[in-house]
């Protein structure tokens, strides 16, 4: 088993699927996976907001948010999000772990593989 880090730093479509597709492959192969969503990419976390997008040709999202957790992925919000987008902690969907910089370098220390979209 190898753990698996990435870098969420967009919120759109193309910031999303790419790490919820893989991240999902890698969980049901047994590996830990952390999704660390930087300001940036911390609008999507809000609810409702994955639930909008739908790009054609790739897998429903919310099938692939709910599998991925289900199987033990992690979602971390990094916690700058609140003030540098405006988002109120209470709109951030649920199962997603505030955290700060700090606290996913710690937890992500170990990571084989890394990627950032």
């Amino acid at each position: 088993m190898s753990m698996m880090a990435i870098t969420v730093n967009g919120s759109e479509p193309g910031n999303i699927f790419p790490p919820f597709i893989i991240g999902s492959s890698a969980v049901a192969s047994g590996d830990d996976v952390i999704l660390f969503f930087t300001p940036g990419g911390s609008p999507a976390l809000v609810k409702g907001a994955m639930e909008k997008m739908s790009v054609k040709g790739l897998p429903d999202l919310m099938e692939l948010v709910e599998g991925f957790q289900m199987l033990g992925g992690r979602i971390m919000f990094c916690e700058l999000g609140f003030e540098v987008k405006g988002i109120n902690p209470a709109d951030v969907r649920d199962g997603v772990e505030i955290v700060g910089a700090t606290t996913f370098i710690a937890e992500a220390k170990d990571a084989t593989l890394t990627f950032s979209f």
